[in-house]
């Protein structure tokens, strides 16, 4: 299978501090910023400046190193370094509630803290060679996702994808994109319709910015225009990423992912899942245990600083739904193409 190299690299860690692309710039300006503390990174992933469930894993694992160095600096007692930090770690976890990515990761980096024998210096690099290796296995993990998902992408197809879930999503190749950059890579005839992802539009703002750079034709459409091109027969396929998935297969995703895998399961379209492992959440039996973000009112009521509606309106806004296991072809992940039953497929793909 030919090989796609994405120009994107989303986060990584530098020496001692946590470099990101500033994503609430996009797509005006591409623009790197540096996170040095660990409540400017709690900040960062509160504010969307990274997002992307994979994505915001990895910067849930820096912020712990971040908090780390800060610690180390007010010489405690190692059990209190590590009492403190580990209280830190619960609330980094905190700053999104609904991608299980960031949890995953948080716990990994608590795992390092109460399994390591080193001194407070030697937890602290333990943490950052974690988040360096977490780093680089989304990487692998992504490009093992894009290349099961290629499999099922039918020769010249048109994709449709539901807010981003590419490179600027993950470290920097991407998993519902990552399917598409390693189909592209074996069939260039294959296209993208991106829808544009209300309220917050990371369809139109970051799918379509990505796509163009690395040279996939991609379309742009509103988020109430899937079910008119299913109909006229010009979507093949839909390929959308996920923020925490249950033990039987439903799936969280932005906001909108439901209404589309209706209209693909009406137009018979197949409605793919792409996601690494760490992505679900075997805690919980099904999608109504899912904590709903509700985010603020003003990505609702205003467009770039201005205000579109009446300043009395009531508004409700949940950052995600909840996409019932039904409606899901397959979900896409590193160990491969998840099945129904799920309930089944999922616990298999964790032995």
């Amino acid at each position: 299978m030919a090989e796609f190299h994405s120009k994107i690299k989303t986060i990584e860690w530098v020496d001692n501090y946590s470099k990101m692309v500033d994503q609430t710039l996009l797509p005006y300006e591409f623009k790197y910023v540096n996170i040095t503390s660990g409540q400017a990174m709690f900040d960062a992933i509160r504010t969307m400046i990274v997002r992307g469930a994979p994505a915001i894993g990895v910067a849930g694992a820096h912020g712990v190193v971040l908090y780390a160095q800060e610690i180390e600096k007010e010489n405690l007692p190692r059990e209190d370094f590590i009492n403190k930090l580990l209280e830190k770690a619960d609330y980094m976890a905190t700053s999104r509630p609904t991608a299980v990515n960031l949890m995953w990761a948080v716990k990994k980096q608590k795992d390092v803290i109460k399994n390591s024998e080193s001194d407070i210096a030697g937890i602290v690099q333990e943490l950052k060679q974690n988040a360096i290796m977490l780093e680089n296995e989304d990487i692998a993990i992504n490009k093992k996702i894009g290349d099961y998902g290629a499999q099922v992408v039918p020769k010249g197809a048109t994709i449709l994808t539901h807010c981003n879930a590419g490179g600027l999503a993950t470290v920097g190749y991407g998993t519902a994109l990552g399917v598409v950059r390693s189909a592209f890579a074996n069939d260039p005839t294959i296209q993208v319709f991106a829808d544009e992802t209300r309220p917050r539009q990371q369809g139109a703002r970051i799918t379509t910015l990505e796509l163009t750079m690395d040279g996939i034709p991609t379309t742009l459409i509103t988020d109430g225009m899937c079910s008119y091109f299913m109909k006229k027969g010009m979507i093949d396929m839909v390929v959308v990423g996920a923020d925490r998935i249950a033990a039987n297969g439903d799936t969280a995703n932005k906001i909108g992912t439901y209404t589309v895998a209706i209209a693909a399961k009406y137009h018979n379209i197949p409605f793919y899942v792409a996601a690494p492992l760490s992505t679900i959440d075997t805690s919980i039996k099904t999608g109504d245990e899912i904590v709903i973000e509700e985010r603020s009112h003003e990505e609702v009521t205003h467009i770039n600083g201005k205000i579109i509606c009446s300043p009395d309106v009531n508004v409700i806004n949940p950052g995600f739904d909840v996409t019932p296991h039904e409606l899901i072809a397959g979900i896409i992940t590193e160990k491969g193409i998840l099945r129904a039953d799920y309930n089944k497929s999922i616990a298999e793909a964790f032995r």
